[in-house]
């Protein structure tokens, strides 16, 4: 099968070579899934330059984090995933830009069945994350004031989406008209243009001096600081991701603001498991919520999504010949929504 793999660290059209390898054999608690689509993400750019601390396999691997695609395999015991269509994160967060991917069960979810396979491949990662992010960690509550930073990406839309879908006064910022545009019509009340002017004085008079409720951050570095000027008292402020560069997850974040501010900073991973995690990893900080969280919160989404109130934003689909130079438009922010890729299926 044709799979593209990072065989040297640097720019995606550097890194990446399309190599031809052996199927994929499932193992326990996986599944082998026939790709027909995959979403590009940040990390993979991130993972291409080896600057990702989270997932750092050893060259060469194969890269990839969300897919589409129908089951052909499956490990012992799971034989009722064969022929099901799904949506999953690939074993170890990689390996899903082939032909065929393997997936661990605990991260793979049954397609909504009103979606294209673009559409579907579009829809895990981004709104299992913010659903995540804004109602089982940020306990958002209809009424509230709600920023989003980068509404425009991935993760972002989907954010603005269930804010307005929980009834929240959504404050989204982003870069530029079309971006400004693009939030607006996704039903945020408010979009602050970031390169123009300062969000936290729009928050801040928008809201009458008190600031924002609940603040999902998915930028990081100064962003972070910033917004803590603009948290109300009482107010959460959370971080979900770091679309300004992984390496500014690594900086530290000064406490005495926090302090000062009398708010709650709080952290979100969307990784589900059905085990919890072995030592080693819970010794190193990582600590996932079940693979049951996970279906409660796909069900939710499902629902909403029936109702028209969320809908997955694919601004571009491309082959799969063209992985490299379409990370590297996302790398440099010319893209809106999600990019998604269309894998041609080998016989």
């Amino acid at each position: 099968m044709r799979v593209w793999r990072v065989h040297r660290y640097g720019a995606p059209s550097e890194a990446l070579e399309l190599d031809d390898v052996a199927d994929p054999v499932p193992g326990p608690g996986a599944l082998a899934v026939r790709v027909h689509a995959a979403a590009l993400n940040l990390n993979d750019t991130d993972m291409c330059r080896g600057r990702y601390p989270t997932i750092n396999p050893p060259l060469p691997f194969p890269l990839g984090m969300e897919v589409v695609g129908v089951v052909d395999a499956a490990g012992p015991g799971l034989e009722k995933w064969v022929g099901r269509r799904v949506v999953a994160v690939p074993q170890g967060g990689h390996g899903g830009y082939a032909d065929r991917a393997l997936v661990p069960v605990d991260m793979s979810f049954d397609a909504p069945a009103s979606l294209a396979d673009e559409q579907a491949a579009a829809f895990l990662i981004p709104f299992h994350t913010a659903h995540l992010a804004l109602h089982r960690r940020g306990r958002l509550q209809a009424g509230e004031t709600l920023v989003v930073h980068s509404g425009a990406g991935g993760v972002g839309s989907a954010a603005v989406q269930l804010g307005v879908a929980a009834g929240a006064r959504v404050i989204a910022t982003a870069g530029g008209p079309e971006k400004i545009a693009f939030c607006k019509e996704l039903g945020a009340e408010i979009v602050v243009d970031y390169g123009v002017e300062s969000f936290v004085d729009v928050v801040l008079d928008a809201t009458g001096g008190r600031g924002a409720d609940l603040i999902c951050d998915l930028v990081g570095g100064d962003v972070a600081t910033r917004s803590f000027a603009c948290t109300a008292r009482e107010g959460r402020y959370l971080i979900a991701g770091f679309s300004g560069g992984s390496e500014l997850g690594e900086t530290g974040i000064a406490p005495r603001p926090i302090a000062w501010g009398n708010f709650d900073v709080i952290g979100v991973m969307m990784s589900w498991r059905t085990e919890d995690a072995s030592p080693p990893m819970r010794r190193a900080g990582f600590n996932s919520f079940p693979r049951s969280v996970g279906e409660e919160i796909h069900e939710d989404l499902l629902a909403l999504l029936d109702a028209g109130r969320i809908r997955p934003i694919v601004g571009r689909v491309v082959e799969f010949e063209g992985i490299p130079a379409a990370l590297e438009d996302l790398e440099s922010r010319r893209t809106l929504g999600k990019t998604v890729a269309r894998v041609a299926v080998s016989s």
